[in-house]
């Protein structure tokens, strides 16, 4: 330590950044210290795990970067989960990717297997199996995942992005700063959901518009929401719900954390997580009728393709997925449907038969990536209906295209009737 540096290692930290315990143990703290110092941290915090969104191919440095930590020797110490990549290698044929990025995209994927990541290739670990415990420090990637883990888990990350991810799970160490500080977890605005109708709360779609309104108005805060139903996965709100809610609303702003009194972990009352100088908004349906309506860019009635699954389709929702097929009309042969999910929750899915549901209706299953990320929709795609909240608020800029938000009911009914329907009933 010197001058003005605060940060001070154990022993065993001061080992690792001397190359004492290798030179890819090395080049990883290097990264960890220097973020450490840049935040102003005291000291570093062990991590049980991490999720690593570094394997979706933006360019060479990402390449250059890992392949340079697996040529040290470099391995993960603690359980490492793998994000989406840019190709998905069950279905070699969706993926329109040029020879370039192909090759890039599998050579990025392999590096990160190679030091031994767990190829789950999903952007909502949650739903394979990867669910640390509450109060645990971990770092995640992935902004869906990181409102997630945070928020509805418990657990402990900081906004974690590509090469500090994979140095964490390298190092096994990160920054004891940001959110896994109990100061900076506090809620410094109150949200007020109970003016709004219990039956639009009850509408799936009510989620992202919620998420992209709390986006809006928290930008990175802590927020704490009051007036929303109880009991998690049971009779009221659902972990897909929150999935749609926090997706959405790290999209629309930064929010990394959010408090659901009464139902999430750190908020049995409000008081328990209600920060100093916190100030209470009142929310309306009006209110969420506006946020909807910044999830879709037309007001078209034509349709290309819907794509469900951003993040990756659950369980659940493909149980959901295949009751609204049931005894109904296949897709409308105009309409191209998408759902992207996970290698875990499509080996389920295929078992109870609700992907032989989506397939015979003429919908296609992609995995291992998304849709708005990589190349999968064909050219002269123009409008794209989706229920999720991250896809609309991101598709637009990545791909050209123009969106429009539903609920699930509505994406298949549009999907079957070959243009959008949607039902206004509940937004008054």
């Amino acid at each position: 330590m010197s001058g003005d540096d605060a940060l001070v290692l154990t022993a065993e930290e001061e080992s690792m950044l001397a190359g004492e315990q290798g030179p890819a143990t090395a080049m990883a703290m290097r990264l960890i210290v220097g973020v450490a110092r840049a935040n102003g941290a005291e000291r570093l915090v062990p991590i049980e795990s991490a999720h690593a969104d570094g394997c979706l191919y933006h360019g060479v440095a990402g390449l250059e970067f890992t392949e340079r930590l697996v040529s040290l020797g470099a391995r993960v110490r603690v359980r490492t989960t793998l994000n989406v990549g840019s190709l998905d290698l069950l279905h070699p044929g969706l993926v329109r990717a040029d020879a370039e990025v192909a090759e890039n995209g599998r050579r990025l994927m392999d590096a990160h297997v190679a030091l031994g990541c767990e190829p789950i290739w999903s952007c909502a670990p949650y739903q394979s199996g990867h669910r640390p415990a509450a109060g645990s420090h971990v770092a995640w990637a992935e902004s869906n995942a990181i409102a997630f883990v945070n928020s509805v888990l418990g657990a402990r990350t900081d906004r974690y992005g590509d090469f500090i991810d994979i140095a964490a799970g390298v190092a096994g160490r990160v920054p004891y700063s940001g959110l896994h500080l109990q100061r900076n977890r506090t809620a410094a605005l109150v949200l007020d959901f109970s003016a709004v109708p219990a039956a639009l709360l009850d509408d799936d779609v009510a989620w992202p518009a919620i998420g992209a309104l709390l986006g809006e108005l928290a930008g990175t805060r802590v927020a704490a929401l009051t007036g929303l139903p109880g009991d998690l996965n049971d009779g009221g709100v659902t972990e897909d719900r929150f999935k749609a809610l926090g997706a959405t609303a790290a999209s629309a702003g930064g929010v990394a954390l959010f408090h659901v009194v009464g139902v999430t972990p750190e908020a049995p009352t409000l008081d328990a997580v209600l920060g100093p100088g916190a100030t209470t908004v009142p929310v309306t349906a009006h209110d969420l009728r506006r946020a909807r309506g910044r999830l879709s860019s037309t007001a078209t009635t034509s349709l290309d393709a819907v794509s469900l699954g951003t993040p990756h389709f659950s369980l659940p929702e493909f149980a959901a997925l295949a009751r609204e097929l049931r005894n109904g009309p296949s897709f409308a042969s105009s309409v191209d449907v998408f759902v992207s999910t996970s290698r875990a929750v499509l080996a389920e899915a295929q078992a109870r038969g609700y992907a032989d549901a989506v397939r015979d209706a003429g919908g296609r299953i992609l995995t291992d990536t998304c849709t708005y990320v990589t190349p999968v929709l064909r050219d002269g795609i123009r409008t794209v209906m989706t229920n999720s909240g991250k896809w609309a608020w991101y598709a637009p800029a990545n791909l050209g295209i123009d969106t429009v938000l539903g609920s699930l009911a509505e994406c298949v009914a549009s999907a079957r009737a070959g243009r959008v329907v949607r039902d206004e009933r509940l937004w008054g």
